[in-house]
This record gives C-alpha cells, sequence and structure tokens, in this order.
C-alpha cells in the first residue's frame, strides 16, 4: 500500500495521475470526495469490484454508486431524460447521489443485478479527476454498517486492510451525500 498526501484544494497532479494508473491496473484507491473518503475500482473490472465489497465486508446484494467526472457523463452510466438532466444539472457537482435507470454498459455486479444506479459527481477535483477515464465506483470507507470515520489513519485501522493507493489530504467532514430517487414520477429524497 502506498500513501500520498496531497492538499484538498489544490491537488497535485502526479498523485491524481499515479491514483489513475493504480485504478487501470485493477487496483483499489482510498480517496478523498466533498463528503467523505471513498473506495474507487474501475466499474469496468470486475475483479476490483468484488474487491471493494469484500473489502468493506459488504454483502452482494447491496448495489455500490458510481462516480463520473462530470454531469456530461452522467448519461454514459444512466439513462438519463431532459427534466431529470436539468434537476442534476441544478445539484451537480455537489454532495448529492442521484438513482436513475442504468445504461447497459453498467456491469450487473456494480448494482447488484438492479436496473437502477446511484450517480455521482462530487464537488472535489480529485475525485472527479480519478473519474476522468473511466467511472469508478464510490462508496464510503467503511465497513458495512460501521461508523464512517474522517481520515484515513483511522479507515485504515477500521478496515483492517491494504487497499492499493491512499490519497491523503488529512481529515474532511464525513457526511455521507444525499440520496435522490429520480426514477419515481417526483424526485424522491432516501438520506
Amino acid at each position: 500500500m502506498k500513501i500520498l498526501k496531497t492538499d484538498n484544494n489544490s491537488p497535485d497532479e502526479e498523485v491524481i495521475n499515479e491514483a489513475v494508473n493504480v485504478l487501470a491496473d485493477g487496483g483499489i484507491v482510498l480517496y478523498p470526495t466533498d463528503t467523505v473518503y471513498g473506495l474507487g475500482a474501475d466499474i469496468f473490472n470486475n475483479k476490483s469490484v468484488r474487491r471493494i465489497f469484500k473489502i468493506k465486508q459488504r454483502s452482494l446484494l447491496k448495489p455500490l454508486s458510481i462516480l463520473v467526472s462530470d454531469t456530461g457523463s452522467v448519461d454514459l452510466v444512466s439513462k438519463v431524460s431532459n427534466s431529470q438532466k436539468d434537476i442534476i444539472n441544478q445539484y451537480l457537482p455537489g454532495p448529492y447521489t442521484f438513482i436513475l435507470k442504468k445504461s447497459k454498459i453498467v456491469p450487473r455486479v456494480v448494482t447488484s443485478g438492479l436496473t437502477h444506479v446511484g450517480v455521482r459527481v462530487p464537488d472535489n477535483e480529485i475525485a472527479c479527476k480519478l473519474a476522468s477515464l473511466f467511472p469508478i465506483t464510490t462508496t464510503s470507507a467503511n465497513l458495512s454498517d460501521e461508523e464512517v470515520l474522517s481520515n484515513p489513519e483511522d479507515i485504515l485501522k477500521q478496515l483492517g486492510c491494504d487497499v492499493d493507493l491512499v490519497i491523503d489530504v488529512g481529515s474532511i467532514d464525513s457526511k455521507p451525500s444525499k440520496i435522490i430517487d429520480l426514477t419515481t414520477p417526483k424526485p424522491t429524497f432516501i438520506r
């Protein structure tokens, strides 16, 4: 495991490039978002995605959300209507996860076989740049049903395992994203 420190507001491009390479090689990256630290893997690498479930001790029946680099990329992983795009563009980038109908390219393992997918575009340069080549998983870096912690040192102790790369920006607020379901007739607040 490698730990790279950088500034959340003006991140080191070399740190981001190294992390993207780790993801492209099938590795797992612990990274900051605008809400919590997340665990990232290339969504198209089933082995890496399954490793996320193992690290979190999460049931394969509980889907993972997807992080894309910008609002224009949301329709790569989901089927989005014009009215849904209007809502998404109003709130993203930001601390929201939107539930949308998934596109066919999203692997079954990510969504646990469901027809919907959670999609995020965080207001965080590091996280968005990590998804510049391909969408990545975004799930809080904690054991399932355990406390979400705010700094990499505590997170790694809780997980009790090695991820391949840690992007350490120090402590962050650790408030999970708000989840809004846009697959219902009216947007539904879930969390």
